[in-house]
């Protein structure tokens, strides 16, 4: 290092101004130089580093700079000869035995003599790292140094004449400390942080439950505390994970699948599969209610607001199942629960080696209402305030009971599931299933799946906008329904039976065009169908649902047209007749209309004054 400076002192004493100074690589990107290992002179670090092959540039040619610092000019002796794949004690980058890891310039199973050419960039500690003084280059006239230099530009476009020294110290490795056991205790002290192992403090009990939070159980008979589970899916199969906690205030639905290795003998032992198990406890109303669970003001017992029946095995089928479980939860604030309520879906199973049962749980929050009318009309969600959400299901009214508009859906062998997919606004979509005949006579059929493809209860009316009531008789147009036609068959044992139905949407904006609202104009349900053989139970026929959506909106003309290339103040007296005659077409160019208005006006003067 002492060499290098040196060696710079006679250009320095004689080019530099008073008070100037050399500057460190950190001149051109703000950082100290240190050691380095890219291609580029100039990396986001502020170490400059080495060219593979630069091309010198002539003198006042800056060349391209679009790649980082750019060699300008070598104005200094020719570089020496530099090694192609320089030798290091240790490649870190060499992680790969018998094989070239990408972009580790010192790795000799690459094989490759000039590695710059090929790699993108060299990875750390894969060459030798350099060191850099740069100086201004205006500041400098000739360079008399024996060491390699060249004219870069910094991101700024400024000129910086870099010299190249030879630090050795830049590629040793750091001295390793020698620990033993009298040294030990002095270097844990000095180096150490803190530990995992700290005694944990106990912290207070929140007054309220925040959003997020858990929420807490106690089970009477067993004296426990728990947490209200929200069993979840986890894993590619989406296997049931019974411990996931429900959170305070986050409204969700979870569906997890329940695999039953010996239904015999869990159908009665598996708490799953039990309606009991999901509301034989109460809910804490604050977690502060834990310091007092003798005090009954502080806990809510889970009203039950469905049938539950325990399951029951009953020949080869364990009825009573559980398949849904819906909590309705009632929150008033920092006062906290006020109200749980649970219901079930129970269906029946068929022993069998190994049963898939899915599961849905369903956790609903609402603002405690005094008014259970009022409560029950705010049951169902808007889809929209007051226009639809894309996303946001689209509401049906059946009587006075507002519920979703629904697809069918598929159990995992295909079979058409109780459970529906829910009709989302703005969302094309098509769903199918098998249906396993069971009925021989026809009508009855007919009826069957007519239900089945339009769901139980049948939709009548659709919601205009997605904050409708059934309260508003206004806010709801009629669905209408195209059945099928009958087909003469010459069969005796056939069925004309529906298989397929479309649901037709027209929707379009309205309002504002800052904030159109989306709105249903109508909808229709299209069906189709086909004759089928129904002597023999068990046949699968396939059936079909489907959502069109479509946009029928009308954007009104603007206010006011789009200015025209040809329109321009009036700034001179001919104005008016240019426009006049040219039809407001080209005005901007030069026409004889205004001189010959201008003769025609001169002309006119004359005869006056001849006469």
């Amino acid at each position: 290092m002492c060499a290098s400076q040196l060696a710079l002192l006679p250009v320095l004493f004689l080019m530099l101004p008073g008070g100037a100074r050399p500057q460190s690589s950190s001149f051109l990107s703000g950082a100290a130089p240190t050691s380095s290992s890219g291609l580029d002179p100039l990396t986001n670090g502020g170490t400059l580093r080495p060219p593979a092959a630069w091309s010198p540039t002539p003198q006042g040619d800056p060349g391209p700079s679009a790649m980082g610092p750019t060699a300008v000019t070598s104005s200094a002796p020719e570089n020496r000869t530099v090694d192609p794949l320089p030798v290091l004690p240790t490649c870190v980058c060499d992680l790969t035995p018998a094989a070239c890891d990408l972009n580790c310039c010192c790795d000799r199973d690459c094989h490759l003599p000039h590695p710059r050419t090929v790699f993108s960039f060299c990875l750390p500690g894969s060459v030798r790292s350099s060191s850099w003084t740069c100086v201004d280059n205006s500041l400098i006239f000739r360079s008399n140094s024996p060491f390699p230099s060249r004219v870069l530009l910094d991101s700024n476009g400024i000129r910086q004449f870099c010299v190249h020294v030879n630090n050795s110290k830049l590629n040793y490795f750091q001295k390793v400390q020698k620990v033993s056991a009298t040294s030990f205790q002095a270097l844990a002290a000095e180096f150490g942080g803190g530990s995992c192992s700290a005694t944990l403090q106990p912290q207070p009990l929140p007054p309220f439950y925040k959003a997020g939070d858990p929420i807490l159980t106690y089970f009477p008979t067993r004296s426990i505390i728990s947490l209200l589970r929200q069993p979840a899916g986890v894993g590619a199969g989406g296997v049931c994970a019974q411990r996931n906690p429900a959170g305070f205030l986050e409204s969700k639905r979870t569906t997890c699948t329940h695999i039953l290795k010996n239904l015999a003998s869990s159908c009665t032992l598996d708490p799953a599969l039990d309606a009991g198990s999901y509301y034989n406890f109460t809910v804490l109303k604050v977690p502060r209610g834990v310091t007092d669970l003798q005090n009954m003001k502080f806990q809510v017992p889970v009203t039950l607001a469905s049938q539950a029946d325990p399951p029951v095995l009953a020949g080869n089928t364990c009825q009573n199942a559980v398949s849904q479980v819906t909590y309705e939860i009632e929150t008033n604030g920092t006062f906290g629960i006020q109200q749980v309520s649970v219901s079930f879906r129970q269906i029946n199973l068929t022993i069998e080696p190994v049963v898939s049962l899915q599961q849905d749980f369903i956790v609903h929050f609402r603002a405690f209402r005094q008014s259970t009318v009022a409560a029950a009309a705010a049951a169902v969600p808007r889809s929209g305030n007051p226009g639809y959400v894309v996303g946001k299901p689209v509401l049906v009214l059946t009587g006075d009971l507002t519920h979703s508009m629904t697809l069918l859906q598929s159990q995992g062998n295909g079979i058409c599931s109780v459970k529906r997919h829910e009709v989302q606004f703005g969302i094309n979509a098509i769903s199918g299933c098998k249906l396993r005949l069971t009925e021989v006579d026809c009508s009855q059929l007919q009826s069957e799946i007519y239900q089945i493809l339009h769901g139980s209860p049948r939709p009548e009316h659709v919601a205009i906008f997605g904050n409708a009531t059934p309260a508003q008789k206004g806010g709801w147009t009629r669905i209408l329904h195209r059945s099928c036609r009958l087909a003469a068959v010459n069969c005796t044992s056939c069925c004309f039976i529906p298989v397929s139905l479309e649901i037709q949407v027209l929707w379009a904006y309205v309002g504002l065009q800052s904030n159109p609202q989306a709105h249903v104009s109508g909808a229709r349900f299209l069906y189709q169908c086909r004759s089928i053989q129904v002597s023999q139970n068990g046949t699968e026929v396939p059936l079909t649902t489907l959502v069109n959506f479509m946009d029928i909106t009308q954007k009104p003309d603007p206010p006011r047209s789009q200015p025209r290339r040809d329109w321009k103040l009036p700034f001179d007296f001919f104005f008016p007749f240019k426009v006049a005659f040219n039809r407001g077409v080209d005005s901007q160019k030069d026409s004889p209309s205004p001189l010959c208005i201008l003769c025609l006006l001169l002309l006119r003067v004359l005869n006056l004054e001849t006469k």
